[in-house]
């Protein structure tokens, strides 16, 4: 069974083992430590939103507001002088699951365009919200006091520890995100995306288990959004914004639908492409945006699916011609 997994998901440990390396292989320096980190904690926002995607079927464009509230629970705490890790973390998932619930609870009633719509509507929303708490510094945003304690202790601080802290989180979001879609509250969800009807035929009620699944998607966001915000050790309307939120999702269809640590490889990949280009021009946004595209295009299955295309073109190019 192992050796199975580790020939499907070879790719994948070998971007974790790179970024558990990185920083004794050259990426040590300050600049690419910040750069890595940010990637991760975009990986684990994606991997929720992959949640929702891959998972259920739901398409979301209002899942940077999860995000967003997950890193102003940060600004909230901070501004009342409270930064202990084990208080802001379940504060944040908790604000961010709760508005996942609420917000679900009339979204997940729809589906399709409509789906879309409502999130993209509620995400605004959050958006907008934002923009108005002065008392966090409004459209100008918030500078924190300082990153969260861990225990006490200025852990965080240290961008060693900060990197290792975002790769474990991030290891983690994937080992229960598989640990979940092979529950049977994963089966049924899996099913449901496949074909809703069957499934309620079986007698199951598609409502609450899409409603959960958002919440726990809500709650992982609201995860990221704390690291992101000790990451910057700033926080503004602009993490809730839409087009972060269709960042997240094209980073999730940029690594493919079709397996959970696609999620990982089409953030990573996204990122570090966008960072890339902008040091070569000032005009990156034109390469960056056509590159986007045509990978999705030709990249069948995302990156996830380019080992077993390899093997394919392999597998065909060692067959002998036909007489």
């Amino acid at each position: 069974m192992i050796p199975g997994l580790i020939r499907r998901a070879w790719l994948p440990l070998l971007v974790l083992g790179l970024l558990a390396a990185a920083p004794f292989i050259g990426f040590g320096a300050g600049h690419a430590l910040t750069l890595l980190a940010r990637a991760m904690i975009m990986a684990l926002a994606a991997v929720s939103l992959w949640l929702l995607v891959g998972g259920a079927g739901l398409v979301s464009l209002g899942h940077a507001a999860m995000l967003g509230i997950g890193a102003y629970a940060v600004v909230a705490l901070d501004a009342a002088r409270i930064t202990e890790a084990a208080v802001v973390v379940p504060v944040a998932m908790l604000a961010a699951a709760g508005f996942a619930l609420l917000t679900g609870a009339v979204a997940i009633r729809t589906s399709g365009v409509h789906f879309i719509m409502i999130t993209l509507a509620f995400g605004q929303m959050a958006f907008f919200t934002a923009g108005s708490l002065t008392i966090y510094g409004g459209d100008d945003g918030y500078t924190l006091y300082g990153r969260s304690l861990v225990a006490g202790q200025r852990w965080a601080e240290d961008r060693l520890g900060f990197h290792y802290l975002c790769l474990g989180l991030l290891v983690a979001a994937l080992l229960g995100g598989r640990v979940l879609l092979a529950s049977r509250f994963g089966r049924v969800l899996r099913a449901a995306r496949e074909n809703p009807e069957r499934v309620r035929a079986l007698g199951f009620s598609l409502y609450p288990y899409r409603l959960a699944a958002y919440a726990i998607a809500g709650a992982l966001a609201g995860l990221a959004g704390v690291l992101l915000a000790n990451a910057a050790e700033f926080v503004a309307p602009s993490f809730l914004a839409w087009q972060r939120s269709g960042d997240l999702l094209f980073m999730v269809i940029l690594g493919g639908l079709g397996s959970l640590h696609g999620a990982l490889l089409g953030a990573i990949a996204f990122v570090l492409l966008e960072e890339g280009l902008s040091h070569l021009t000032e005009h990156w946004r034109l390469i960056f945006g056509p590159l986007l595209v045509l990978s999705v295009l030709h990249l069948r299955g995302g990156l996830a699916g380019v080992p077993g295309q390899m093997a394919g073109l392999l597998r065909r190019a060692g067959r002998p011609p036909h007489a």
